[in-house]
């Protein structure tokens, strides 16, 4: 099994997390739940789905064993549920995937505490329409930052892990698709990467206007849908974490307010302290 077990990465991230001056938090939490058998939850730090898994669990607050797999490890997924997915929920022998389907199944079922914590999603369209509209520059902005060698996350610390991810993720440069950019030649997808990330200084100031856009989208600094923690936020809060890895971004006040808070709650790190 190649499931990585990057204690001393983990605890780097950690303490990063620890440097930030704490934001008080005013989100009602769960009492702790220790299952008998700890959850197993097989992740990739980056991956906005396994974020949510992880920020669902630790909101309601269910000790769990996070692995992270290594990005290049077909097998361990592939055992457990048949195909290279992420996350994975593993308990007592028995695996599944989907995020919102493993969040769910948890949420209702009373060995995990109380049910029903989070307010159903609320259908509304204008999040998603900031997110699609900005989805070339974070692309642009983040993807490259995942396997900087610099980076400390755990699923890129060896280069064939780094080089699957970045022959699968392609960077949206010279009208490159998903399928054009997979044929190139490594030398070419990497000279991609490294062009990306020459682009930040212009990519960032389009990135911190836009943020000025999401502001106002958000609620509270304890969730961004009027009438509490939703999985509007399961969703949103996974997708914003990865922008705390782009060094020099301007975040307004109240949306990094909710990163903040929502981080804390949900014992799930941002990456300011290590940011590129």
């Amino acid at each position: 099994m190649m499931a990585l077990k990057a204690l001393a990465l983990a605890m780097a991230a950690a303490s990063a997390s620890a440097m930030v001056a704490s934001t008080p938090i005013n989100i009602a939490m769960p009492a702790r739940v220790v299952p008998k058998t700890l959850p197993v939850v097989y992740v990739y730090d980056h991956c906005p789905y396994c974020v949510r898994v992880r920020f669902a669990l630790g909101m309601k607050n269910i000790k769990h064993d996070v692995r992270f797999l290594m990005n290049d490890d077909v097998e361990t997924p592939t055992n457990l549920i048949g195909k290279k997915v992420a996350p994975i929920w593993e308990v007592e022998g028995e695996a599944m995937g989907e995020s919102m389907d493993i969040i769910k199944k948890v949420d209702a079922d009373e060995a995990y505490g109380e049910t029903g914590y989070f307010k159903e999603a609320s259908g509304r369209k204008d999040i998603g329409a900031w997110q699609k509209k900005y989805a070339t520059q974070f692309r642009l902005l983040q993807r490259p930052r995942y396997v900087h060698p610099q980076s400390v996350l755990p699923e890129f610390q060896q280069r064939e892990a780094r080089e699957y991810f970045m022959r699968g993720h392609f960077v949206p440069l010279d009208g490159h698709d998903k399928k054009s950019f997979k044929e190139l030649p490594m030398e070419k997808i990497q000279a991609y990467y490294e062009q990306a990330i020459s682009m930040s200084p212009e990519l960032i100031e389009e990135v911190s206007a836009g943020l000025l856009e999401l502001e106002p989208l958000i609620h509270c600094e304890e969730y961004c849908t009027e009438g509490g923690l939703s999985y509007d936020d399961v969703d949103l809060w996974a997708r914003l974490r990865s922008i705390s890895l782009i060094k020099g971004l301007k975040v307004p006040p109240k949306v990094d307010a909710y990163m903040r808070k929502l981080s804390e709650a949900s014992d799930v790190p941002l990456y300011w302290n290590t940011a590129l």
